[in-house]
């Protein structure tokens, strides 16, 4: 698809890394949403100039916003995730979704095991004890020790693989949870998610956000976890059941917890934040530098790629194809 007029992109919020939006607009002729004083009046005015949408998966887009934009044609997302995107909407006008997968694998799984080894060993919370001046009267109390033990990884794809990878350096033994066991791998598989929980130490989330995966983790499999299992959840806030984890927190009837993410980003609830056996970091799993610049080139890439052949390079799956 070769065009000779500069395409028209909507940019619906604030993208995460600044230069990306300089990019943008100095490739394409951009308007952002978020800053129009109304936004659905600006739509009804301007919608079918658009031919392009750029968003994220935080953000996402509506079937709304994709009704008021008649020529749409093509989504990129910054982002792996895609349940804040309505896929059924743009499935049904044939608009091709793009979105950065692959480019952030590492760091999200550095990050499980950095929250892993911070809930475990108190790393954040002994330099609270440090700079509080509490060492000379007070010992720091003992953590637990995460090589050599279970870990149980549910959403066995790139970024669970990448986690599965890292286990080995500390020699846990590993096993999973999926829909269907994975192609090729050859970890422990556990039909039953209680049963991976009730078998492992940590159990680490990287599954997909979305209706399917909603509150996954619920009361029973918490209780599966016990009171010297941890959970780490790097995946989406939506697939723990929030209510039931501050309950086993607070019960201890887990032993702890290492949160990336919320249902309500950005409000964490009180009740998690008064808690000394959770570590909360705000959604920050693929926040580098190397792995934001890796997505925003693959955003801008999947944009060119489609104003030039038609094609978006990385398309969500089950999405219309160029």
């Amino acid at each position: 698809m070769t065009t000779h007029a500069t395409p028209r992109i909507l940019q619906i919020g604030r993208l995460p890394l600044p230069t990306l939006e300089t990019e943008l607009a100095a490739r394409y002729s951009v308007a952002c949403l978020a800053d129009q004083a109304d936004p659905q009046g600006f739509l009804a005015a301007h919608g079918a100039e658009f031919s392009g949408v750029v968003t994220t998966a935080s953000i996402g887009l509506t079937g709304e916003v994709i009704a008021a934009l008649p020529h749409l044609q093509v989504i990129s997302s910054f982002g792996v995730g895609f349940d804040a995107l309505d896929i059924g909407a743009a499935t049904a006008r044939g608009v091709q979704v793009g979105y950065t997968p692959g480019v952030l694998n590492d760091c999200v799984a550095d990050m499980a095991f950095a929250l892993m080894l911070d809930v475990s060993r108190g790393i954040a919370a002994s330099d609270r004890f440090v700079r509080q001046g509490q060492w000379p009267q007070a010992r720091f109390a003992l953590g637990t020790r995460v090589s050599g033990k279970r870990l149980g990884i549910v959403g066995m794809g790139r970024i669970g693989q990448a986690v599965a990878e890292r286990a080995s350096g500390f020699r846990m033994e590993v096993g999973y949870h999926n829909r269907r066991p994975a192609e090729g791998c050859a970890l422990p598989y556990f039909e039953s998610l209680t049963a991976l929980a009730q078998w492992a130490d940590y159990l680490v989330l990287t599954v997909a956000g979305g209706a399917g995966t909603r509150h996954l983790v619920n009361r029973d499999v918490l209780d599966a976890l016990g009171p010297q299992g941890y959970l780490i959840n790097v995946a989406r806030g939506s697939v723990v059941d929030e209510a039931a984890l501050v309950d086993a927190l607070a019960e201890r009837r887990i032993a702890g917890a290492g949160l990336d993410v919320f249902d309500n980003e950005p409000h964490v609830p009180a009740a998690l934040m008064a808690l000394d056996n959770v570590v909360l970091t705000p959604h920050t799993a693929s926040a580098t530098h190397e792995t934001r610049r890796a997505m925003a080139d693959l955003v801008l890439e999947n944009l060119h790629a489609f104003y030039t052949s038609g094609a978006v390079r990385v398309s969500v799956p089950g999405t219309v194809a160029g």
